[in-house]
């Protein structure tokens, strides 16, 4: 159980690259870093994706949920909210809930958006409800990380965010990639103490 699972969901890249990054800060505190995604999900019901992805990726399991140390979730903002595919996955998991799997384990999360005012920090706020549930403890990002007060892009006390630009072809920052290291490095510590 030395490890964090890096779950996250991207549609445009952005949130992949912030979930790699997390993973560098997991692995710089010597722990292993799992990095998984979840699959799209179809308005035709009847249309699903193949059980291994064709490139990218591989979609997380409920068994690498219940065992990792710690645990890194990141979505897209979609109208202030997680993505679809994310909360799919979350939904099913009743049974880690049931059996407390995931109950005083550390998790972490981070965002993306195109827009500045995108819904950023209420996409992380929806994405703590379920894991407060499992009876997970949040690890935020503090002020201490001191690129909090100079950012003039994506990163909040909730977690590290990006912002895309309404184009969708903003790189992610300088200080956008050492917040995402740093949060990763802050869950591996807390994982560690805890475990």
């Amino acid at each position: 159980m030395d490890n964090i699972l890096v779950l996250y969901y991207s549609s445009g890249g952005s949130t992949k690259q912030l979930a790699q990054l997390i993973a560098r800060g997991v692995e710089k505190q010597g722990l292993e870093a799992v990095i998984r995604t979840v699959p799209r999900i179809s308005a035709n019901h009847q249309a699903t994706e193949s059980e291994i992805p064709s490139d990218g990726d591989c979609y997380v399991t409920l068994d690498e949920l219940s065992n990792c140390s710690g645990l890194a979730v990141g979505s897209p903002s979609r109208f202030g909210n997680m993505a679809a595919p994310l909360k799919y996955f979350i939904d099913q998991t009743s049974e880690q809930w049931m059996t407390g799997k995931l109950a005083g384990k550390p998790v972490s999360f981070f965002s993306s958006s195109s827009s500045m005012h995108g819904g950023q920090e209420t996409t992380l706020l929806s994405m703590m409800i379920p894991f407060l549930h499992h009876g997970m403890l949040i690890v935020g990002l503090p002020y201490s990380e001191t690129e909090l007060l100079r950012t003039e892009s994506g990163g909040t006390p909730y977690g590290v965010t990006h912002w895309n630009g309404h184009e969708n072809n903003r790189a992610i920052s300088e200080v956008e990639k050492s917040l995402a290291i740093a949060q990763g490095k802050r869950l591996a510590i807390l994982a560690k103490k805890l475990n």
